[in-house]
């Protein structure tokens, strides 16, 4: 009876000690599992990145076309490039020709002028272009 005893506590043993070798492989393993299931949620996570990241960007494509075609669609009226006769001729007097004006020969030219009409005269110029 005391040797039956004594296999059956070695097999409890050998049995224990088989068990708590598989138990650490089974934590090792569970280890392992856990970080591949972690790269594919980041993997996961990563792709839904990009397609939010290439939705904004379609919407971002979409606004600019639209820009693009309400600026070609709005033409900007070209300003008046000429400057009337009657303005021209009274500086053709004071020695002031076509082209860009300088602003002291201006003002001389315009002193005997009241101010409306100096101001309509500079605005004439401005428009055309000749003086900045």
């Amino acid at each position: 009876m005391e040797t039956e005893q004594r296999e059956i506590s070695e097999r409890l043993e050998s049995a224990t000690t088989q068990l708590e070798k598989m138990l650490s492989w089974l934590e090792v393993r569970q280890g392992a599992l856990s970080g591949e299931v972690e790269r594919i949620s980041a993997t996961v996570e990563q792709s839904r990145r990009e397609e939010v990241l290439t939705e904004k960007l379609a919407a971002v494509e979409r606004e600019l076309g639209e820009l693009k075609a309400s600026a070609a669609a709005t033409i900007v009226t070209p300003m008046r490039r000429t400057v009337p006769a009657s303005t021209s001729e009274m500086l053709a007097k004071h020695g002031i020709a076509e082209g860009p004006v300088d602003v002291r020969a201006l003002d001389a030219a315009l002193a005997g002028l009241s101010l409306e009409q100096r101001i309509a005269v500079k605005t004439q110029l401005l428009r055309a272009g000749a003086i900045a």
